[in-house]
């Protein structure tokens, strides 16, 4: 198909802060999680759709379904909606305690 270049599940981005390999990061409008450590300003290989886990903000419990946003201030993903960015809902229930979360990442343009 002309103008067809890939499915854009993963894609090449530019890391807008430090992130580990299997890090999360929100680039302009696209949340996606490193395959890889990619330094700020440095390109690499993104996964933006999937179950994933990711950090995730302790003091809350998740329930299986409940939507989830990313605080790209703590870089964790949180259930809280004010000043974050919906990323998708959480794949599993977590208990307050977890530092990760099992979450679905929709891929969806924010």
């Amino acid at each position: 198909m002309k103008g067809y270049i890939q499915d854009g599940d993963t894609i090449t981005l530019t890391a807008p802060y430090d992130v580990v390999s299997g890090g999360g990061a929100l680039v302009g409008a696209i949340f996606a999680a490193a395959l890889q450590p990619v330094l700020s300003g440095k390109t690499g290989e993104f996964r933006r759709r999937g179950v994933m886990d990711l950090a995730k903000a302790t003091g809350e419990a998740w329930t299986q379904g409940q939507k989830v946003y990313w605080d790209n201030t703590a870089k964790k993903l949180t259930t809280t909606s004010t000043s974050n960015t919906l990323v998708g809902a959480a794949a599993q229930a977590q208990a307050s305690n977890d530092t990760v979360g099992r979450a679905m990442i929709t891929g969806q343009v924010v």
